[in-house]
């Protein structure tokens, strides 16, 4: 954590590793003292710890966005494009400190789609079956709504998978992806181009 961080951004930095790491249930003096701030300054930054737990899980959603999406410069076909999420994936359960998704774990610890936490969270999850959703448009795909829902679907089982089993996926969520794009006729581009000339 940067030295010269603001109050708000050490609490912020603080609030995400720990939620992330023990819960969204830890004490409000832990988060303080993590943060190096009183619980008097984090009541007058946030009016709640609800607030603390939506903003800290919002303010970490990009940075993991980048890591997972592929960037606006890859002009890769569409498959290849959704299969890079499940490759990064991957490489996320491979590290140590994975600890499954950050937004279906606050989801389902919060127990409540009202929570400001659930909220972003929702969002958060909306944004990935959103940028499926695109690019299985630009593939022609049929159904692209149904189809970037089940992809949502076989990130989250992955995640899931990797945190109850305590292993790394093997490829497995790329696999499952692929095969779902396969059935609904969303092939590789040099593939596509084939059938498109046979």
């Amino acid at each position: 954590m940067s030295t010269s961080a603001t109050p708000r951004e050490r609490l912020l930095d603080a609030a995400g590793e720990l939620f992330y790491r023990d819960g969204v249930n830890i004490g409000v003096d832990a988060l303080c003292k993590a943060a190096g701030v009183s619980k008097k300054s984090m009541y007058q930054l946030f009016r709640s710890k609800d607030e603390l737990i939506a903003e800290s899980l919002a303010s970490r959603g990009p940075a993991y966005q980048t890591m997972l999406y592929p960037g606006a410069e890859d002009d890769r076909a569409p498959r290849e494009r959704i299969l890079t999420v499940f490759d990064r994936q991957d490489a996320m359960v491979a590290a140590d400190n994975y600890l499954g998704c950050p937004y279906v774990s606050t989801a389902v610890e919060l127990k409540n789609p009202e929570h400001p936490g659930s909220v972003v969270a929702r969002h958060f999850k909306q944004q990935l079956t959103d940028f499926f959703h695109r690019e299985l448009v630009k593939a022609g795909a049929e159904d692209p709504s149904t189809l970037a829902v089940q992809l949502t679907m076989i990130f989250d089982g992955a995640a899931a998978r990797a945190v109850v089993r305590a292993q790394p996926l093997g490829g497995i969520g790329a696999t499952t992806a692929a095969a779902l794009l396969d059935a609904a006729g969303v092939h590789a581009s040099e593939i596509a181009g084939e059938l498109a000339l046979s």
